[in-house]
């Protein structure tokens, strides 16, 4: 398996713990004895680390309890020692100002974890936003074997005979409600409805998106990723993952080793064809950082303009993951475009990608679409350039009105996120359809956290009168699950000096998807003026995790990781020699 030789049980990490007749070693076997477990337990076999990302504010995670004692039945049944670590839950619910300003927090914790402990192999157990891309890259940078498990989306549901979709409809159904075409009984038993079971959105949000990504990275098991939470197969696969820890332990398989250019390349194409979420180019972009891949925002832009979009799911089309799953899965999907994968890429089964996806089916065309009827036939994300955004902009046309593709229209500004949400329904701004909606100070340090503010809200009185979609443009990001003419992750950011901080209301600006640029008309020497009259805003946060947030935090379009945690080159010592 896996092209090489199953390892003594003298090269593992943790035999350095439990194997010397020493007195270091007499002590962390009495430790384990103190734990209840017996020599013959823990002696000579592989131990599984398993980190767990449950807690009692993270519902995508409900599951976790069960599913963790039965990723200890499959460590058990491969004849390894599962050990559970609780680490950081990124609960995208709870979390203030944004579960993104904690996702470097849970990398850091996840690699310490990995680094500090007797750890031969780990199970990364994730789902919900930013756990996936953080587990993953704290494994990475770490480097010790790893395997993820997807948490799986929760169960379809639906309301008033309707098909729902979790995040997606909320936005949906808030706009109804601005129109005054819902009223406060209706929106609380939506409330009752919209999420129904553990599990991660329903939609191709940023969850399902990342976990698949995960799945075509080759770092979870095939099929995984698209497996219902509460589905009978789930505990099934949760039982498979722990057995294969088992065998990464035993073949010291690393993350390196699978996580290379072309895995990145599959995960890119994979992204595109699912119509996944913006947010998932920031947080690849930080793994490819981790791990020394080059992968600039261009090559995003290159493969959406050859993949086609024929994941038919929400928000982009019209389905939600159970659908999916039951239609075929991700395996039946990358098998539809398997022309452009690289199939040789190997995954954490011992295989390639290629032979992953071997002989998968589709059973329902109309959620998998075959290559000649797509959702649509290229550029489910699109990058943008020009002097708004010199440093780049991303915006989903797959999620956007068409109209809005190619756009002029006057600016109206608003400085950070309060003063959007004090003025934006104010009628005496006498907003347009035509009128491009702009937030400033939503960015990595603007925010701080660059959160999912940039579905910025359409005014109540243009919900009244119809109107559903309007260019709106900022630093933020948005929701996987949300839609609409929304420019995200304008670089460089405001807060930083970034052309976005210098527009002003009744300025010009004109969106080009197809030639992909976004231009702000405003001469150089207008904005020269404009940006030395700017008083630079100041960090505010002088201790803790806050300062050193501020101080190491890369701008979107390098992914938003702190600078000290890119890859070097450079192989840390592993502490467990000392």
């Amino acid at each position: 398996m896996f092209g090489r030789s199953k390892r003594p049980v003298e090269q593992l990490r943790s035999y350095r713990y439990f194997g010397p007749d020493d007195l270091r070693s007499f002590g962390h076997r009495s430790r384990q004895k103190q734990s209840g477990f017996g020599t013959e337990e823990f002696e000579g076999k592989p131990v599984i680390g398993i980190l767990n990302t449950w807690n009692d504010l993270i519902s995508c995670h409900a599951h976790f309890k069960q599913r963790v004692e039965e990723v200890k039945r499959g460590v058990w049944q491969a004849g390894g020692f599962p050990v559970e670590v609780p680490v950081m839950g990124l609960s995208e619910t709870f979390m203030k100002p944004t579960s993104m300003y904690y996702r470097n927090f849970l990398a850091m914790e996840a690699e310490e974890v990995l680094r500090t402990y007797p750890i031969d192999a780990a199970v990364l157990m994730g789902g919900c936003d930013k756990t996936t891309p953080a587990l993953l890259m704290g494994a990475l940078s770490a480097n010790v074997p790893s395997i993820f498990m997807p948490g799986g989306p929760m169960n379809k549901t639906s309301w008033r005979g309707d098909s729902l979709g979790s995040g997606s409809d909320v936005w949906k159904y808030w706009a109804e409600r601005g129109a005054g075409r819902l009223g406060c009984e209706e929106w609380c038993q939506l409330e009752d409805h919209i999420a129904a079971s553990p599990g991660h959105c329903m939609t191709m949000g940023t969850a399902s998106t990342m976990t698949s990504l995960a799945e075509a990275m080759g770092m979870a098991l095939p099929g995984s990723a698209s497996v219902p939470a509460t589905h009978s197969s789930h505990s099934r696969m949760a039982s498979s993952t722990g057995r294969q820890a088992v065998e990464l332990a035993w073949y010291n398989v690393t993350p390196t080793e699978i996580m290379t250019a072309d895995a990145f390349d599959n995960a890119v194409t994979t992204l595109m064809s699912i119509g996944g979420s913006t947010n998932a180019i920031v947080h690849l972009m930080a793994m490819a950082g981790r791990a020394q891949v080059p992968l600039p925002l261009e090559r995003f832009d290159e493969l959406s303009q050859t993949t086609p979009v024929i994941g038919n799911i929400r928000p982009a089309g019209k389905y939600v993951m159970g659908d999916f799953f039951d239609a075929g899965g991700l395996r039946g999907l990358l098998a539809r475009i398997s022309d452009l994968l690289k199939l040789d890429a190997p995954n954490v089964a011992g295989t390639t990608l290629g032979e992953a996806i071997a002989g998968a089916e589709v059973y329902d065309d109309d959620v998998i679409r075959i290559r000649t009827n797509p959702i649509c036939e290229k550029n489910s994300l699109a990058v943008l350039r020009g002097n708004l955004c010199p440093d780049g902009a991303v915006i989903k046309p797959a999620a956007a009105e068409s109209q809005l593709h190619s756009h002029r229209g006057p600016a109206v500004v608003f400085k950070n996120y309060p003063d959007l949400k004090a003025r934006i329904h104010d009628p005496a701004l006498a907003l347009t359809k035509d009128h491009i909606v702009v937030l400033q100070n939503a960015g990595p340090l603007g925010a701080p956290g660059i959160p999912e503010w940039g579905m910025l809200p359409i005014p109540n009185y243009l919900l009244e009168q119809g109107v559903r979609d309007m260019v709106r443009i900022s630093d933020a990001r948005m929701s996987g699950t949300s839609y609409g003419a929304c420019v995200l992750h304008v670089a460089p950011e405001s807060f930083v000096g970034g052309p976005l901080a210098f527009v002003q209301n009744g300025d010009m600006i004109t969106l080009d998807v197809e030639n992909r640029t976004l231009q702000l008309e405003v001469s150089d020497d207008e904005l020269t003026a404009r940006r030395a009259a700017w008083t630079a805003p100041k960090n505010r946060f002088t201790r803790g995790y806050g300062k050193l947030y501020f101080e190491e935090t890369t701008q979107a379009n390098v992914g938003c990781d702190f600078r000290f945690l890119h890859a070097d080159g450079s192989q840390d010592p592993d502490p467990s020699i000392h």
